[in-house]
């Protein structure tokens, strides 16, 4: 039984090259209300660097990370104020 949150938003990064996911994620991340989770699926091998780092240095709160093949899904969520 999961107990994350379901995320409210979703951003398909499936067969964009690096760095785009990751530019892509903190476009959006601002657009959401805070509380508000945004997934991610990317399948670039250096977004498992990227995005996880960029999230928590622009004060998002990563989660959940799982990997599936080479497919990747995050889970971040937006800091209540």
């Amino acid at each position: 039984m999961s107990t994350l949150p379901a995320p409210d938003f979703r951003l398909d990064m499936v067969g964009e090259p690096c760095p785009y996911p990751a530019v892509a994620t903190l476009e959006a991340l601002p657009q959401l209300a805070p509380g508000q989770v945004l997934e991610v699926i990317s399948d670039c091998p250096q977004s498992i660097n990227n995005i996880p780092l960029d999230a928590r240095n622009h004060g998002y709160e990563m989660l959940d990370i799982q990997q599936d093949g080479p497919t990747i899904r995050y889970l971040i969520r937006v800091p209540k104020a």
